[in-house]
């Protein structure tokens, strides 16, 4: 029987508990023995991150510690050029062909997906899991399984522009990585 494993990937500057709920509830709902966040190298459609590859890793194996479904992936890390997902979907289910792989993403990537990078050959490859968010459609012509979570309206961008204003990102992301954020003085002035 081939083991289900989501994969939620992102840059993850910082991780936050959005995305750890929006993983949990996905291992739920579909099933998943694990969950694998992979970190991202250069995102193709993002700008540079604020932080270093070392600090984003060591803030999300933080934040993953404490749940033993989930693990961090940094097979993008390893690779240069930007992080398509096609790239890293071809990697792992070469060295892992006794897996099912199902590609967690939010609200707003599942109206966005027929734009993703040979996005015909990646939905051969692997199963999609949508995440509904409010204000996103999420029709597509892609097969997408949709997993609801409770409304938590945090993004890594809104935690960022807090910390540089000196507000409290208490409760929005988990108490090692804010430890670690403050300890190494990100995303400050």
């Amino acid at each position: 029987m081939k083991r289900k494993i989501g994969m939620l990937g992102g840059t993850f500057d910082p991780p936050h508990n959005g995305h750890l709920l929006i993983a949990e509830q996905a291992r739920e709902q579909l099933g998943l023995e694990e969950v694998w966040f992979v970190l991202s190298n250069i995102p193709p459609h993002k700008q540079k991150t604020s932080t270093t590859n070392a600090d984003r890793l060591a803030m999300l194996t933080a934040a993953t510690a404490g749940n033993p479904h989930f693990s961090v992936c940094t097979i993008e890390l390893e690779r240069s050029g930007p992080s398509y997902t096609i790239d890293t979907v071809l990697q792992l289910t070469g060295e892992y062909p006794g897996n099912e792989f199902y590609f967690i993403i939010g609200g707003d990537m599942v109206e966005y997906l027929p734009n993703w990078h040979r996005a015909e050959e990646l939905v051969k490859l692997i199963r999609f899991a949508g995440v509904r968010r409010s204000g996103y459609s999420v029709k597509t012509p892609y097969p997408v399984e949709l997993v609801d979570i409770p409304m938590f309206d945090v993004s890594s961008s809104l935690i960022r522009r807090n910390i540089k204003l000196g507000r409290s990102v208490r409760y929005l992301l988990p108490e090692a990585v804010l430890n670690y954020i403050e300890e190494k003085q990100l995303y400050g002035d």
